[in-house]
């Protein structure tokens, strides 16, 4: 009989003590952008964060977002970025690429820095879609962002500070099938 396997389990949780976070916002489309910074501040207020513990950083549109996110990471300062932006599809295919190259540009950010980057670059056909999704029917998409934040900035700051399972030598009289 074997014993149950009992992993250890990391969480995030929603408190901000203690963490620093950044916004990049786009300027463009700044009618829904602003609504969905909104809700992200509004989160991480509920969370305990003060104004001392966040900033916001304004670029131009949402294909700018991933260098501005980079060159904060890269500082050192805070422990996970929310990203929001909000690209409403046109006639042409430029709606394609912006989309496209930021979520992998934040993406890439993430992994190059290894900190968190809460993603809220609202892709939407029409600007009805993105009002719903900015604080109407969908609800408001920054507020999600900014606790995806909280949560991540604090799962990252667990398993940096776990530390490493001691591994037990395996059982050499054990035959494998």
């Amino acid at each position: 009989m074997t014993d149950k396997l009992q992993p250890h389990q990391f969480r995030g949780d929603f408190r901000a003590d203690g963490l620093r976070f950044a916004a990049v916002v786009s300027r463009f489309n700044q009618f829904i952008t602003e609504r969905l910074l909104s809700g992200a501040l509004d989160a991480l207020a509920r969370a305990g964060a003060e104004s001392g513990q966040v900033d916001v950083v304004r670029v131009p549109g949402s294909f700018e977002i991933p260098i501005a996110a980079k060159k904060l990471a890269e500082s050192g300062k805070y422990n996970a970025v929310i990203c929001i932006g909000c690209v409403l599809r046109g006639e042409t295919a430029h709606f394609d690429y912006v989309c496209s190259e930021s979520a992998r540009g934040i993406q890439l950010a993430q992994m190059d820095t290894g900190v968190p980057m809460a993603f809220c670059v609202l892709t939407c056909d029409t600007l009805e879609q993105a009002i719903d999704r900015a604080g109407s029917k969908g609800g408001n998409k920054g507020f999600e962002a900014g606790l995806a934040a909280v949560e991540m900035a604090n799962l990252a700051r667990k398993i940096s500070a776990a530390k490493p399972q001691k591994k037990s030598a395996p059982d050499s009289r054990r035959k494998h099938k």
